[in-house]
Formats: structure tokens, C-alpha cells, sequence
């Protein structure tokens, strides 16, 4: 069920309070000429500029969805709520004299139930241009989903200040990698942790067109680690089984919108592995 109206505001705050313990630098970069819009509709002008520009990234290795998914997801705006969840997802684009900068994608999932709520975001893709890159942007880019977090807060009628955890769903370090190594160390830098993978063994959906994963005999869902920055808590180095079963129940209901419920089957069977809920999980350097 969609709730309320969309009311697009496509404006970004820079919000330094937002930015990551590591990312504090970003606060000192000059902003004034860049253009940064929220994209919340598929009738957006910029929705298929920015959609070409990460596709071309990611599309060619099976790693982001179809156009006709991202596109109902934007149908979500300001909120879709789906038994105790509320999803929102947008797409940012960041432009210089109408050139290219970057972008991003991601979704805010929170979930109320009784009096408790939190929010998780979920990391899509980041596509910055070889010229921004090292300037502090991707501190910002880490940052802005927050926003989005507080705005799917306010729809589903929860607090504010309610918990935010951003998570990435990343590749496992390997030094035969190095531009993943290089990722993975920017997010260590800006203060994010990495779910113990030894205790926690998290997969994504399969990103193949239908015909390609039924000619091969189904889906083959792809291992990865859960990279997390829970806001305002970034010194600890634990977390509980619980939230970790929770981030990962907000994910899946996040992919089983859009997926069918067969893609999804072995994902949903994989938690009965997870740590149980009063046991603590390591939070881990990203690169180690």
C-alpha cells in the first residue's frame, strides 16, 4: 500500500553531523556548484540518465536490476508499507554544469512494531566520476541516505531520532582484487564494520535475467559480506544475532518485492543458520 501523496523535494541538505566518523574531510569540500537532485520518479527527466550511467557500471556483471524493477521501486514514494515494513527508495544524481559527478542508489526500510522502530538502509550501487574521486564526495554519498532513512521514518509515523543502520552488501576481501580492495578500504576508513562472515554467511539474490537463471537451472544466490554503519554507534564491536536477523529480514523483504518468491526461497532458508538472537557477533575491519 502506497501512503500518501508524492510531494517531491528533490533538494539534499549537507548535513556534517551525517557524515561518518572517518568522513569528517568531506565537510571541507567546496559544494556550492554542484547540483544534487533526488530522483523519487520514473517520470523524473533524470531517472534514465541516471539509471544508464549505473547500468553501464554494473548491469554487464548480473550486479544491479532491470530498469522495469528500479522503476516500480520509485513507484514507492514517500512510502510503501508492507505489513510492519514502510520502503522508500531513491536514486541521487550529482551534476556540475549539467556534467556528470555521481550518483547512487539506495532504500530506506524501516520497520515499526509496538512502540520500537528502526531503519535500515540498503546501499545499492555508487558511481563516482574519476575526477571527484578522493575530493570527499564519497563521504556525502555515504551520508545522504540518511536522509532518506529520516523522511521513510516520518511517513511510517515513527521518531526521528528512531535507530538508522546503513549496510552494503560487498564482495570478500581478495588481494587479487585490487579495485575492490580499494572499496573496501574506503569503507573501513569512513568507520564502517564488517559482519563477522565465519558466523554470519549472507547471499544476494540472483541479479541474471529469468531466462538466463532458469536455462541454468535456477537461481544461484551470490555470497557476500554485510558491510554496516549503525549511526551513533560506530565505536562498538559487537552486534547482537537479533539485529543481525533483523537487517537481514529488511533486505530480503526489500528484494522479495521485486523478485519472485522462488529467487527467494533459499535466501528466506539461510537465516535458520544465523547466530541465535542473544549471541554476539564480531564487527570486523572490512578489508581483514
Amino acid at each position: 500500500m502506497l501512503i500518501g501523496m508524492p510531494n517531491m523535494d528533490r533538494s539534499v541538505e549537507f548535513i556534517s553531523a551525517d557524515l561518518a566518523p572517518g568522513d569528517a574531510r568531506a565537510s571541507e569540500l567546496d559544494c556550492r556548484k554542484l547540483d544534487v537532485a533526488r530522483i523519487q520518479s520514473r517520470q523524473d527527466p533524470l531517472f534514465e540518465p541516471a539509471y544508464e550511467r549505473l547500468w553501464a557500471e554494473f548491469g554487464a556483471q548480473h550486479e544491479m536490476e532491470q530498469q522495469d524493477v528500479i522503476a516500480r521501486r520509485l513507484d514507492w514514494h514517500p512510502a510503501f508499507a508492507m505489513g510492519d515494513y514502510w520502503l522508500r527508495y531513491e536514486i541521487i544524481l550529482v551534476r556540475q554544469r549539467g556534467e556528470f559527478v555521481a550518483t547512487r542508489d539506495h532504500t530506506a526500510v524501516v520497520v515499526h512494531r509496538g512502540s520500537a522502530a528502526h531503519a535500515v538502509v540498503h546501499l545499492s550501487h555508487v558511481l563516482v566520476d574519476p575526477a571527484w574521486r578522493r575530493t570527499g564526495l564519497a563521504g556525502w554519498l555515504r551520508a545522504w541516505p540518511i536522509q532518506t532513512a529520516r523522511a521513510c521514518l516520518a511517513v511510517a509515523g515513527c521518531p526521528a531520532d528512531a535507530p538508522i543502520t546503513l549496510v552494503a552488501e560487498m564482495e570478500h576481501p581478495d588481494a587479487r582484487f585490487p579495485n575492490r580492495m580499494i572499496r573496501l578500504k574506503s569503507y573501513e576508513k569512513a568507520g564502517f564494520k564488517k559482519v563477522d562472515p565465519d558466523v554470519v554467511k549472507y547471499f544476494q539474490p540472483d541479479f541474471r535475467p529469468l531466462a538466463e537463471i532458469d536455462a541454468s537451472g535456477g537461481p544461484r544466490p551470490l555470497p557476500f559480506s554485510l558491510i554496516v554503519r549503525r549511526v551513533g554507534r560506530e565505536h562498538e564491536g559487537t552486534i547482537y544475532g537479533q539485529e543481525v536477523r533483523d537487517i537481514v529480514t529488511a533486505l530480503y523483504q526489500m528484494y522479495g518485492s521485486g523478485f519472485r518468491e522462488q529467487a527467494m526461497t533459499g535466501l528466506w532458508e539461510s537465516l535458520r543458520e544465523y547466530p541465535a538472537a542473544d549471541a554476539q557477533v564480531a564487527l570486523l575491519p572490512p578489508t581483514k
